[in-house]
């Protein structure tokens, strides 16, 4: 009696289990990140400095059978530093970014780690170069494409993410050089949905 008692159980527990992760989920948040950039060139013209810059936004996520689809917008700051023959400068490309990520969450309850990666496409606002012998900001694309992926964790509202950016576009518009945004990011967000 005591088995089959706890075999009922058990296969209760297990439909309503598999039967949760078939439920949509969503949630709606914002989110902020220090960004630590560089912009890697293949015909080395810049030795690129790691900068740090900033992002500020909002993000969603609509999950279902253990996975999910995170949507994001936000306002970047990406700062690089550049020495090139001894001659040093800053250069500072501020965008609107949407990243569209795919991922899996694994944990139980409020508490889940999160496995993401998508395209991240990137529209540029504004931006300076202080560099005696670089080109104009008028010679960098207003739009470009990248990879983006990373590591997250969800405790109840709050969420951390720790991501790498990795561009795809060659930035300089002249195609002289193959110059793409390199970038570390770590964010906070919080979902108020």
């Amino acid at each position: 009696m005591k088995k089959s008692l706890l075999t009922l159980i058990c296969l209760i527990v297990a439909v309503g289990i598999s039967q949760a992760q078939l439920l949509p989920t969503f949630k709606l948040g914002v989110k902020g990140a220090l960004g630590f950039s560089s912009l890697s060139s293949e015909g080395k013209l810049f030795n690129s400095e790691t900068k740090t810059g900033f992002q500020l936004g909002a993000w969603g996520r609509v999950g279902i059978a253990g996975f999910h689809i995170q949507p994001e917008a936000y306002y970047a700051s990406k700062k690089v530093g550049f020495t090139d023959n001894g001659e040093s400068g800053d250069a500072t490309f501020k965008s609107f970014d949407v990243p569209v990520l795919l991922g899996t969450k694994i944990g139980l309850g409020p508490v889940g780690f999160r496995v993401q990666a998508g395209p991240v496409f990137s529209f540029a606002q504004d931006g300076e170069i202080d560099f005696a012998r670089a080109t104009e900001w008028d010679s960098y694309k207003k739009s470009s494409t990248g990879i983006i992926g990373g590591i997250g964790l969800d405790i109840s509202k709050l969420t951390v993410d720790l991501r790498y950016e990795h561009g795809l576009t060659n930035l300089n518009e002249s195609g002289l050089d193959n110059q793409k945004i390199r970038m570390w990011t770590i964010g906070v967000g919080f979902a108020f949905l």
